[in-house]
């Protein structure tokens, strides 16, 4: 059996570089993927990406605009580790869920996660506005390249049974 993977983009397209993970997946979104390979943009659905994650995943790629204290446009991989118990009660709204918060929810919800790897860009800028600051505008196609690099590592390193 394939590996399934899950490749999800989070952020608010109105809220300048916090649209990072939108913007990836929509680069990712054209091209072909192996069977068993999703590619979703969630943006700020994250009850969605919540519930998305009961299902079992092999590896689950979060793709988002992160703080690490890094100049503009730096782009960053993250191996997450998730807790497997249940995290605090978080806020249900749909419009406030981080990844930390997506995450620790899934076990609450009774789900399990495997691999959960996080790409992320250092933002520039993350107040109201469309459209990404060049830093990380040029940062899209380096985290594009790194998630099908994920991917197809998986998918090679794993193979099919």
């Amino acid at each position: 059996m394939s590996p399934r993977i899950l490749v999800a983009g989070l952020g608010n397209m109105f809220c300048t570089d916090d649209a990072f993970g939108v913007s990836v997946v929509a680069e990712l979104a054209q091209q072909s993927w192996p069977e068993g390979v999703e590619v979703q943009d969630f943006g700020i659905r994250g009850i969605h990406l919540a519930y998305q994650l009961l299902e079992p995943y092999d590896l689950v790629v979060l793709i988002d605009a992160v703080h690490r204290e890094g100049p503009a446009g730096t782009v960053y991989v993250v191996e997450a580790e998730p807790d497997p118990e249940p995290g605090p009660e978080v806020s249900m709204d749909a419009h406030d869920l981080g990844p930390d918060a997506v995450l620790s929810l899934v076990p609450r919800l009774g789900g399990t996660l495997g691999r959960v790897v996080v790409v992320g860009c250092e933002p520039g800028d993350i107040g109201t506005g469309i459209g990404l600051t060049p830093a990380v505008q040029d940062a899209v196609e380096t985290a594009a390249q790194l998630v099908t690099d994920l991917v197809i590592g998986v998918k090679v390193g794993e193979g099919t049974s």
